[in-house]
Protein backbone atom coordinates (compact mmCIF):
# COMPACT_ATOMS: atom_id res chain seq x y z
CA UNK A 1 0.00 0.00 0.00
CA UNK A 2 1.36 3.30 -1.23
CA UNK A 3 0.51 6.33 1.67
CA UNK A 4 0.40 9.59 1.29
CA UNK A 5 1.03 11.87 4.41
CA UNK A 6 0.59 15.97 4.78
CA UNK A 7 1.25 16.76 8.36
CA UNK A 8 2.00 18.98 10.95
CA UNK A 9 6.17 17.67 11.23
CA UNK A 10 8.20 14.13 11.36
CA UNK A 11 11.19 15.80 11.50
CA UNK A 12 11.22 18.15 14.84
CA UNK A 13 9.58 16.77 18.06
CA UNK A 14 10.34 20.29 19.54
CA UNK A 15 6.80 21.04 21.43
CA UNK A 16 5.04 18.45 18.97
CA UNK A 17 3.62 15.40 20.10
CA UNK A 18 2.61 14.09 16.27
CA UNK A 19 6.47 13.64 15.62
CA UNK A 20 7.31 10.44 18.17
CA UNK A 21 3.66 9.09 17.19
CA UNK A 22 4.22 9.64 13.61
CA UNK A 23 7.90 8.09 13.41
CA UNK A 24 6.43 5.00 15.06
CA UNK A 25 3.89 4.30 12.88
CA UNK A 26 5.75 5.20 10.05
CA UNK A 27 8.75 2.64 10.74
CA UNK A 28 6.33 -0.35 11.34
CA UNK A 29 3.87 0.86 8.40
CA UNK A 30 7.38 0.29 6.00
CA UNK A 31 8.55 -2.79 7.70
CA UNK A 32 5.38 -4.16 6.68
CA UNK A 33 6.00 -3.32 3.30
CA UNK A 34 3.97 0.13 2.97
CA UNK A 35 5.33 2.62 1.11
CA UNK A 36 5.00 6.14 2.93
CA UNK A 37 5.77 9.92 1.60
CA UNK A 38 5.49 12.32 4.09
CA UNK A 39 4.97 16.33 3.08
CA UNK A 40 6.09 18.48 5.35
CA UNK A 41 6.84 22.39 5.37
CA UNK A 42 10.05 23.36 6.67
CA UNK A 43 10.00 25.88 8.72
CA UNK A 44 12.55 27.39 11.20
CA UNK A 45 11.54 26.19 14.34
CA UNK A 46 11.49 22.86 13.86
CA UNK A 47 14.56 22.84 11.64
CA UNK A 48 16.32 24.69 14.74
CA UNK A 49 15.49 21.23 16.68
CA UNK A 50 15.45 19.23 14.19
CA UNK A 51 16.54 15.54 15.57
CA UNK A 52 15.06 12.82 12.85
CA UNK A 53 17.69 10.64 11.48
CA UNK A 54 15.57 8.70 8.90
CA UNK A 55 13.20 5.91 8.60
CA UNK A 56 14.36 3.13 5.90
CA UNK A 57 11.62 2.87 3.10
CA UNK A 58 9.88 6.63 3.51
CA UNK A 59 10.47 9.80 1.75
CA UNK A 60 10.45 12.83 3.40
CA UNK A 61 9.69 16.03 1.07
CA UNK A 62 10.80 19.38 2.86
CA UNK A 63 9.51 22.43 1.18
CA UNK A 64 9.63 26.15 1.71
CA UNK A 65 6.24 26.91 -0.27
CA UNK A 66 3.29 25.12 -1.27
CA UNK A 67 3.83 26.20 -5.24
CA UNK A 68 6.99 24.58 -5.17
CA UNK A 69 5.99 21.46 -3.77
CA UNK A 70 2.18 20.71 -5.65
CA UNK A 71 3.40 19.52 -8.58
CA UNK A 72 5.34 17.08 -6.83
CA UNK A 73 2.27 16.25 -4.51
CA UNK A 74 0.04 15.43 -7.41
CA UNK A 75 2.52 13.06 -8.78
CA UNK A 76 2.55 11.39 -5.60
CA UNK A 77 -1.56 11.37 -5.00
CA UNK A 78 -1.70 9.94 -8.41
CA UNK A 79 -0.30 6.84 -7.62
CA UNK A 80 -0.92 6.60 -3.79
CA UNK A 81 -3.43 4.23 -2.14
CA UNK A 82 -4.48 6.11 0.44
CA UNK A 83 -3.87 10.03 1.26
CA UNK A 84 -3.88 11.25 4.58
CA UNK A 85 -4.34 14.98 5.83
CA UNK A 86 -3.71 15.57 9.50
CA UNK A 87 -4.91 18.38 11.93
CA UNK A 88 -2.56 21.34 12.42
CA UNK A 89 -0.73 20.80 9.22
CA UNK A 90 -0.28 24.26 7.78
CA UNK A 91 -1.12 23.44 4.53
CA UNK A 92 -4.26 20.72 4.89
CA UNK A 93 -7.00 22.54 2.86
CA UNK A 94 -4.47 23.16 -0.13
CA UNK A 95 -3.73 19.13 0.06
CA UNK A 96 -7.32 18.67 0.19
CA UNK A 97 -8.05 20.70 -2.79
CA UNK A 98 -5.48 18.29 -4.64
CA UNK A 99 -7.78 15.22 -3.56
CA UNK A 100 -10.63 16.23 -4.98
CA UNK A 101 -11.72 13.73 -7.86
CA UNK A 102 -8.81 11.62 -7.15
CA UNK A 103 -9.09 7.27 -6.76
CA UNK A 104 -7.26 7.32 -3.46
CA UNK A 105 -8.54 6.98 0.00
CA UNK A 106 -8.77 10.18 1.36
CA UNK A 107 -8.25 10.61 5.19
CA UNK A 108 -8.04 13.21 7.82
CA UNK A 109 -6.53 12.23 11.23
CA UNK A 110 -7.05 14.40 13.92
CA UNK A 111 -4.23 13.82 16.43
CA UNK A 112 -6.33 16.62 18.24
CA UNK A 113 -9.87 16.11 17.92
CA UNK A 114 -11.22 18.10 21.36
CA UNK A 115 -9.26 21.08 20.57
CA UNK A 116 -10.78 21.21 16.85
CA UNK A 117 -14.00 20.24 18.11
CA UNK A 118 -13.53 23.26 21.06
CA UNK A 119 -12.73 25.86 18.59
CA UNK A 120 -15.53 25.11 15.98
CA UNK A 121 -17.68 25.32 18.72
CA UNK A 122 -16.73 28.69 19.84
CA UNK A 123 -17.01 29.74 16.39
CA UNK A 124 -12.99 29.52 15.36
CA UNK A 125 -12.29 27.30 12.76
CA UNK A 126 -9.02 26.03 12.49
CA UNK A 127 -7.12 26.20 9.79
CA UNK A 128 -6.76 22.79 9.19
CA UNK A 129 -10.81 22.84 8.36
CA UNK A 130 -12.36 23.99 5.74
CA UNK A 131 -15.86 25.58 5.38
CA UNK A 132 -16.86 22.23 4.43
CA UNK A 133 -15.98 20.69 7.52
CA UNK A 134 -14.59 17.13 6.98
CA UNK A 135 -17.47 15.87 4.78
CA UNK A 136 -14.68 15.70 1.68
CA UNK A 137 -13.04 12.93 3.52
CA UNK A 138 -13.92 9.34 2.93
CA UNK A 139 -12.66 8.57 6.44
CA UNK A 140 -12.03 10.82 9.12
CA UNK A 141 -9.36 9.10 12.40
CA UNK A 142 -9.21 10.53 15.61
CA UNK A 143 -6.96 10.25 18.12
CA UNK A 144 -9.40 10.30 20.65
CA UNK A 145 -12.37 8.50 21.10
CA UNK A 146 -15.91 8.36 23.00
CA UNK A 147 -18.15 11.11 22.17
CA UNK A 148 -15.52 13.03 20.20
CA UNK A 149 -16.34 10.61 17.51
CA UNK A 150 -20.09 11.10 17.38
CA UNK A 151 -19.16 15.15 17.46
CA UNK A 152 -16.70 14.94 14.53
CA UNK A 153 -19.51 13.48 12.38
CA UNK A 154 -22.45 15.46 13.56
CA UNK A 155 -20.52 18.82 13.59
CA UNK A 156 -17.81 18.14 10.82
CA UNK A 157 -19.64 16.33 9.04
CA UNK A 158 -17.37 13.14 8.80
CA UNK A 159 -18.31 10.16 6.81
CA UNK A 160 -16.94 8.05 8.90
CA UNK A 161 -15.00 8.39 12.07
CA UNK A 162 -13.24 6.05 13.98
CA UNK A 163 -10.16 6.11 16.42
CA UNK A 164 -6.92 5.40 16.25
CA UNK A 165 -5.33 5.77 19.46
CA UNK A 166 -1.80 7.13 20.35
CA UNK A 167 1.21 4.57 21.44
CA UNK A 168 4.63 3.83 21.92
CA UNK A 169 7.80 2.30 20.13
CA UNK A 170 9.36 -0.18 22.14
CA UNK A 171 12.65 0.13 20.27
CA UNK A 172 12.73 3.75 21.14
CA UNK A 173 11.44 3.73 24.64
CA UNK A 174 12.33 1.19 26.86
CA UNK A 175 13.98 0.64 30.13
CA UNK A 176 17.18 2.24 30.56
CA UNK A 177 20.15 3.80 33.01
CA UNK A 178 19.75 6.45 35.39
CA UNK A 179 20.87 9.86 33.91
CA UNK A 180 22.03 12.10 36.59
CA UNK A 181 20.67 15.21 35.30
CA UNK A 182 17.66 14.23 34.91
CA UNK A 183 17.35 12.23 38.40
CA UNK A 184 14.30 13.20 40.09
CA UNK A 185 11.57 11.57 42.22
CA UNK A 186 8.80 13.21 39.75
CA UNK A 187 9.12 14.09 36.51
CA UNK A 188 7.37 15.90 33.84
CA UNK A 189 7.44 16.09 29.91
CA UNK A 190 5.14 17.94 27.99
CA UNK A 191 5.15 21.39 25.94
CA UNK A 192 3.86 24.02 27.96
CA UNK A 193 -0.26 24.56 27.51
CA UNK A 194 -2.07 27.26 28.76
CA UNK A 195 -5.08 24.66 29.57
CA UNK A 196 -3.15 22.63 31.57
CA UNK A 197 -1.15 25.30 33.66
CA UNK A 198 -3.96 24.45 36.57
CA UNK A 199 -3.24 20.91 36.76
CA UNK A 200 0.08 21.56 36.56
CA UNK A 201 0.38 23.90 39.36
CA UNK A 202 -1.53 21.54 41.59
CA UNK A 203 -0.12 18.23 40.64
CA UNK A 204 3.36 19.36 40.70
CA UNK A 205 4.71 23.06 41.50
CA UNK A 206 2.37 22.71 45.03
CA UNK A 207 4.22 19.08 45.37
CA UNK A 208 7.59 20.41 44.84
CA UNK A 209 7.23 23.44 47.43
CA UNK A 210 5.86 20.94 49.87
CA UNK A 211 8.71 18.70 49.41
CA UNK A 212 11.78 21.32 49.05
CA UNK A 213 14.12 18.36 49.59
CA UNK A 214 12.90 16.19 46.73
CA UNK A 215 13.99 17.17 43.27
CA UNK A 216 11.45 17.57 40.68
CA UNK A 217 12.62 17.58 36.81
CA UNK A 218 10.06 19.34 34.11
CA UNK A 219 11.18 18.83 30.41
CA UNK A 220 9.33 20.68 27.32
CA UNK A 221 9.05 23.82 24.97
CA UNK A 222 7.88 26.74 24.73
CA UNK A 223 7.37 27.73 28.91
CA UNK A 224 7.17 31.25 30.07
CA UNK A 225 9.40 33.66 31.92
CA UNK A 226 7.10 34.26 34.57
CA UNK A 227 6.59 30.35 35.17
CA UNK A 228 6.15 30.00 38.85
CA UNK A 229 9.62 27.41 39.15
CA UNK A 230 10.74 26.56 42.35
CA UNK A 231 14.38 26.33 42.97
CA UNK A 232 14.00 22.32 43.39
CA UNK A 233 12.13 22.27 40.07
CA UNK A 234 14.77 21.54 37.43
CA UNK A 235 14.12 22.53 33.93
CA UNK A 236 14.80 20.98 30.46
CA UNK A 237 13.94 22.94 27.19
CA UNK A 238 14.23 20.56 24.85
CA UNK A 239 13.94 16.59 25.20
CA UNK A 240 14.79 14.60 22.17
CA UNK A 241 12.75 11.14 21.79
CA UNK A 242 16.40 9.20 21.84
CA UNK A 243 16.72 10.95 25.26
CA UNK A 244 13.26 10.06 26.69
CA UNK A 245 14.36 6.84 28.09
CA UNK A 246 17.05 7.84 30.17
CA UNK A 247 14.90 10.95 31.13
CA UNK A 248 11.85 8.45 32.14
CA UNK A 249 14.07 5.78 33.86
CA UNK A 250 15.23 8.53 36.16
CA UNK A 251 12.34 9.17 37.53
CA UNK A 252 10.54 7.35 40.68
CA UNK A 253 7.78 8.22 39.09
CA UNK A 254 6.60 10.84 35.86
CA UNK A 255 3.47 12.62 35.92
CA UNK A 256 0.68 13.09 33.06
CA UNK A 257 -1.30 16.11 32.83
CA UNK A 258 -4.43 16.39 30.09
CA UNK A 259 -5.73 19.30 28.09
CA UNK A 260 -8.78 20.76 29.65
CA UNK A 261 -10.86 19.94 26.35
CA UNK A 262 -9.03 17.04 25.52
CA UNK A 263 -9.87 15.53 29.69
CA UNK A 264 -13.52 16.64 29.16
CA UNK A 265 -14.02 14.28 26.21
CA UNK A 266 -12.31 11.57 27.66
CA UNK A 267 -10.74 8.56 25.37
CA UNK A 268 -7.38 10.60 25.13
CA UNK A 269 -4.20 9.34 26.15
CA UNK A 270 -0.89 10.52 25.42
CA UNK A 271 1.70 9.05 24.19
CA UNK A 272 3.51 10.16 27.66
CA UNK A 273 1.33 7.20 29.36
CA UNK A 274 2.67 4.50 26.84
CA UNK A 275 6.10 5.76 26.59
CA UNK A 276 6.73 5.68 30.71
CA UNK A 277 5.33 2.66 30.61
CA UNK A 278 7.45 1.21 28.18
CA UNK A 279 10.47 2.97 30.00
CA UNK A 280 9.02 0.90 33.39
CA UNK A 281 8.42 3.94 34.85
CA UNK A 282 5.55 4.34 37.11
CA UNK A 283 2.76 7.22 36.31
CA UNK A 284 0.53 9.43 38.06
CA UNK A 285 -1.86 10.68 36.20
CA UNK A 286 -5.39 13.02 36.41
CA UNK A 287 -8.75 11.40 35.43
CA UNK A 288 -10.41 10.92 32.50
CA UNK A 289 -13.34 9.23 31.32
CA UNK A 290 -12.47 6.14 29.60
CA UNK A 291 -8.77 5.75 31.58
CA UNK A 292 -9.61 2.67 32.62
CA UNK A 293 -9.61 1.13 28.79
CA UNK A 294 -6.22 1.63 28.79
CA UNK A 295 -4.75 1.01 32.15
CA UNK A 296 -6.25 -0.07 35.16
CA UNK A 297 -6.23 2.54 38.34
CA UNK A 298 -4.30 1.80 41.33
CA UNK A 299 -3.05 -1.36 39.47
CA UNK A 300 -1.19 -0.28 36.63
CA UNK A 301 -1.39 3.59 36.69
CA UNK A 302 -1.69 6.18 39.86
CA UNK A 303 -4.92 8.26 39.44
CA UNK A 304 -4.60 11.86 41.33
CA UNK A 305 -6.56 14.70 41.78
CA UNK A 306 -5.01 16.86 44.42
CA UNK A 307 -1.39 17.88 45.74
CA UNK A 308 -2.04 15.76 48.87
CA UNK A 309 -2.98 12.39 46.16
CA UNK A 310 0.30 13.03 44.80
CA UNK A 311 1.91 13.49 48.36
CA UNK A 312 0.83 10.31 49.00
CA UNK A 313 1.65 8.63 45.95
CA UNK A 314 5.04 9.87 45.93
CA UNK A 315 5.57 8.08 49.75
CA UNK A 316 4.68 4.66 47.97
CA UNK A 317 7.07 1.86 48.41
CA UNK A 318 9.41 0.85 46.01
CA UNK A 319 7.94 -2.26 45.82
CA UNK A 320 4.67 -1.14 44.93
CA UNK A 321 6.04 1.13 42.92
CA UNK A 322 7.88 -1.70 40.91
CA UNK A 323 4.47 -3.71 40.76
CA UNK A 324 2.67 -0.43 38.83
CA UNK A 325 5.36 -0.35 36.69
CA UNK A 326 5.72 -4.21 35.55
CA UNK A 327 1.90 -4.17 35.14
CA UNK A 328 1.94 -1.08 33.24
CA UNK A 329 4.47 -2.02 30.98
CA UNK A 330 2.92 -5.52 30.54
CA UNK A 331 -0.20 -4.05 29.36
CA UNK A 332 1.28 -1.16 26.95
CA UNK A 333 3.59 -4.08 25.17
CA UNK A 334 0.49 -6.27 24.40
CA UNK A 335 -1.72 -3.59 23.44
CA UNK A 336 -0.23 -0.30 22.55
CA UNK A 337 2.68 -0.74 20.65
CA UNK A 338 3.12 0.85 17.60
CA UNK A 339 3.34 -2.22 15.88
CA UNK A 340 -0.34 -3.13 16.98
CA UNK A 341 -1.70 0.40 15.94
CA UNK A 342 0.02 0.12 12.47
CA UNK A 343 -1.67 -3.09 11.99
CA UNK A 344 -5.31 -1.80 13.53
CA UNK A 345 -4.51 1.36 10.63
CA UNK A 346 -3.92 -1.00 7.86
CA UNK A 347 -7.25 -3.07 8.84
CA UNK A 348 -9.07 0.08 8.68
CA UNK A 349 -7.77 1.40 5.30
CA UNK A 350 -8.50 -1.90 3.79
CA UNK A 351 -12.06 -2.22 5.27
CA UNK A 352 -12.55 1.21 3.02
Amino acid sequence: MQIIIFGLSVSSSWGNGHATIWRGLISELTKGGHGVTFFERDVSYYAYYRDFTGISGMELVLYKEWDEVKEIAVERIGSADVSIVTSYCPDALKAAELLKGTDCLKVFYDLDSPVTLKAVERGVSPEYIGDRGLSGYDLVLSYTGGIALEKLVMVLGARHALPLYGSFDPGSHHPAGLVEDFRSDLSYLGTFASDRQSKLDQLFIQPARMLPSSRFVLAGAQYPKDFPWTENIFFVNHLSPPDHPGFYCSSRFTLNITREAMAEMGFCPSGRLFEAAGCKVPVISDWWPGLERFFEPGKEIIVVKTAGDVLDAMKMSDNQRVEIAEAAFKRATARHTASTRAQELIDILESF
